[in-house]
């Protein structure tokens, strides 16, 4: 991969961040970035440590006559969602990711960008490296594993951090500061079935709906955009309501935080019916494309030709889990009475895998309400328990509580204020952030989350804005000259 980024400003955070990408990193899998950022803190000859997860931690002196102020953590994680297009090869365990510039858009050719959290963790590798900032003493913490469950921010010991104030660098709106997140709780659904012999006369297709924007599920669950899942739920419903069919295989989705784009099942038909569940199809493909026309223009359902599987789902099963597919809520279930504009709870039908005589369902619950999480898993539980699916829960995350009166809030206010002549917008964000975990682990630390703009997380149509990144970097280093002293 050659130089794409070089030429871009802030120089030094692109270059950092064009070499994170030259590096695997799905989460749980993080040690070949692992070894790079290691190896910066090392080759800058500054303390460097990891802790039993794998967790990062570089710290930097204060500048002269800067010893006095407060120390500040700079923290991001080094994990990314790894989502390709179907028709894309690439092996994220092993290539790198391919970014190129597209006008104002830095992008990746048919996969996730890793902008997030890659551009933040790149910034800090940039403070790092800088010889000509202002600062007091930095410490910058690398987290492992935050997309599949912020597990690397759960595993850090307490008193190992010495900060008293800690910039998350995992926001992607410009302009504005976070200072509160949701937490969240995953659900997942198992349905065993017996495996039939696909019965006589019957011909077999591949049903597909593909082609939808997907998304991050906390950020984007409240835009309407489609979920795959949900879309081939409803078709198969409505076919099974009045006709007969049998499922061999039902996939979707692959990221409990990223709203499906893609899913498929291996259907039979009666023979006699073939061409009749074809119009089906077609029908249900005008339908959905006409309701999603301006926000999934590319929205496509189609049914082709598939090799006949060796079994076929027992019917009963497979009444109960269209059923309860169909069911299942999905999307927004409230907004914030306090917060204008802000999700308070929802749900996301995430992913559906077929594997052995079973069909794995997981779905995940955010709220920044603790009591709400509870409410809307209990009523997802419900509508699976009623199919008869056994159901087991992932361990949650917590939320992060606003606080307006925060004294590193008041920095980036004046800072923005400073550098736009007008105040920044300041709200809480309805997706998980490492705040809430490490704000229980060392309650009186001070924090705020702020970064460039990224637009499509967690799929591939992932993209930063480039102009933003040099206003990020300035508002980064312009706050880190005016931290306030011990």
């Amino acid at each position: 991969m050659g130089n794409v980024l070089g030429h871009l400003q802030p120089s030094l955070v692109w270059h950092h961040f064009e070499e994170i990408c030259k590096y695997p990193r799905p989460s749980k899998k993080e040690e070949k970035i692992a070894e790079y950022v290691v190896s910066v803190g090392k080759r800058l000859n500054l303390e460097t440590e990891r802790d039993k997860f794998g967790n990062i931690l570089i710290r930097k002196p204060a500048t002269p006559g800067k010893e006095h102020i407060k120390t500040v953590v700079l923290q991001s994680h080094i994990d990314m969602v790894c989502e390709k297009n179907r028709d894309v090869e690439h092996d994220f365990d092993n290539d790198p990711i391919q970014p190129y510039i597209d006008g104002e858009w830095v992008k990746a050719k048919g996969t996730t960008l890793g902008a997030d959290n890659g551009i933040g963790a790149a910034a800090a590798l940039a403070v790092l490296e800088s010889t000509d900032l202002e600062h007091g003493p930095i410490e910058c913490l690398f987290t492992l594993d935050e997309e599949t469950g912020l597990t690397g921010a759960s595993s850090l010991k307490k008193g190992w951090l010495k900060a008293q104030i800690l910039l998350n660098m995992d926001s992607e709106e410009l302009g504005t500061l976070y200072i509160g997140c949701a937490g969240g709780k995953n659900t997942q659904a198992r349905f065993k079935f017996k495996g039939e012999k696909p019965p006589r006369n019957y011909s077999t297709s591949e049903v597909h709906v593909a082609g939808l924007k997907g998304g991050h599920s906390g950020l984007e669950i409240h835009v309407g955009r489609g979920n795959a899942v949900k879309i081939l739920s409803r078709l198969l419903w409505s076919y099974l309501k009045d006709e007969k069919i049998r499922i061999a295989k039902i996939e979707g989705g692959n990221k409990h935080n990223a709203i499906p784009r893609e899913a498929f099942a291996v259907v039979m038909v009666p023979k006699n019916k073939d061409k009749n569940f074809k119009k089906f199809v077609a029908k249900f493909n005008e339908t959905v494309k006409s309701e999603f026309s301006s926000l999934e223009p590319d929205l496509l359902v189609k049914v082709e030709k598939h090799a006949q599987p060796e079994k076929v789902m027992d019917e009963k099963t497979v009444n109960k889990l269209i059923n309860a597919l169909y069911a299942v809520p999905h999307g927004v279930i409230k907004m914030s009475p306090d917060i204008p504009e802000l999700v308070e709870t929802s749900t996301n039908l995430a992913v559906i895998t077929t594997e052995g005589k079973s069909v794995n369902i997981v779905t995940s619950q955010r709220s920044s309400v603790a009591s709400e999480i509870q409410d809307i898993t209990n009523m997802v539980s419900s509508v699976f328990m009623l199919a008869g699916a056994e159901i087991n829960y992932g361990d949650g995350y917590p939320g992060w509580k606003p606080d307006i009166h925060s004294e590193i809030l008041g920095v980036f206010k004046n800072t923005f204020t400073q550098m736009y002549g007008k105040e920044p917008e300041v709200k809480a964000i309805h997706a998980g952030l490492e705040c809430g975990i490490i704000k229980e682990k060392y309650p009186d630390m001070d924090m705020i989350s702020f970064g460039p703009t990224m637009f499509g997380v967690h799929s591939p149509d992932e993209r930063l804005k480039i102009d933003t990144v040099p206003e990020f970097w300035n508002q980064l280093v312009t706050a880190l000259k005016n931290i306030p002293s011990n």
